[in-house]
């Protein structure tokens, strides 16, 4: 590209020849020039009225300092807001994980008191800083799924205990006549009746007529009648191949299909079928062979001091 520049006082002409790269390197000086101008400007009008108070840069540095602050009193807001959700979420469940452990303590039979005293904490003082919302955020999330991992996992411990403590009330532990003394055990013995050696496949309680008699286990009635040789009897099946015989009652209080608990008032004393006198016979079958009930009563006795002697020493702690 070439440029004329004609002079017509000194009648002179002089001739330039730009390249393209010449062309737009000078174009790009004469916008620079033009920017640090208004940039220079603008700063010289700006520092004057500031310090000479024109209320127009008045108004226009409250209108910047105004919009900064609305921006920062939004993102502290929706900060907020979101940490208010995640505040409310750890909240719920910590209630539910709080329920859970009163439930499980319960199960396992520990004093809720004794897991609700908070552990000791301390150490030396190190010099700290605030945590920012990024690194507050984090900790509520590591949190959060500290909650729900825990969560879990009582759940399942719960769902344990649960189902150990129906398999402890479904073995036959509970003497059917508490207040009763133990007359003929099990084993091989002189028939009472025939005068012959026999064998005696379970327990004699005797007692008065009428002597409530209550379930050893809890379960499910599968048999009620009257036997020629066990008189009025009922059979409770417990699950897993476990049946209980409760036989020469004077009443059965229950009927073929009821679902019992343990402890239940389920028959009297009586003197019906073979009998020589008032007595409760009490027999253990496992898959259908007799076994001496003592094991299984023993075992129940057993557990109960345990447990006396475990709530004593809550008592104590307290």
């Amino acid at each position: 590209m070439q440029v004329i520049i004609t002079d017509a006082w000194m009648a002179r002409t002089r001739a330039f020849h730009l390249s393209g790269v010449k062309l737009l390197l000078s174009l790009f000086l004469l916008s620079l020039c033009l920017m640090l101008t208004s940039a220079g400007l603008y700063h010289w009008v700006f520092m004057k009225g500031a310090r000479e108070g024109w209320p127009i840069i008045g108004s226009l540095v409250r209108l910047v300092v105004k919009d900064e602050f609305a921006q920062r009193d939004r993102y502290v807001k929706e900060n907020i807001e979101v940490l208010a959700k995640r505040l409310g979420e750890m909240q719920a469940k910590m209630l539910q994980l709080e329920s859970l452990g009163e439930r499980v303590s319960g199960l396992a039979g520990i004093s809720p008191a004794d897991i609700a005293i908070k552990p000791g904490q301390g150490g030396a003082l190190v010099s700290g800083r605030d945590l920012t919302i990024q690194e507050l955020d984090a900790t509520l999330t590591a949190l959060d799924g500290l909650a729900s991992q825990r969560t879990d996992v009582m759940t399942v411990i719960e769902s344990r205990l649960f189902e150990q403590k129906i398999k402890k009330m479904m073995v036959p532990t509970q003497i059917p006549v508490p207040d009763a003394n133990l007359g003929s055990t099990f084993g091989w013995r002189i028939d009472p009746i025939t005068g012959r050696s026999a064998l005696h496949t379970g327990l004699d309680f005797p007692a008065t007529p009428g002597t409530p008699i209550y379930a050893a286990a809890g379960g499910m009635v599968v048999t009620q009648e009257f036997h020629p040789q066990y008189g009025n009897m009922l059979e409770v099946d417990h699950g897993n191949n476990l049946i209980t015989r409760y036989a020469h009652a004077s009443k059965i209080l229950v009927k073929k299909g009821d679902l019992i608990k343990r402890g239940q008032r389920i028959a009297e004393v009586g003197n019906t079928g073979r009998s020589t006198g008032p007595h409760l016979h009490f027999e253990v079958l496992v898959q259908g062979v007799p076994q001496d009930p003592q094991k299984f009563l023993s075992a129940g006795r057993g557990l109960a001091a345990s447990q006396v002697a475990g709530s004593k020493t809550v008592a104590t702690q307290r």
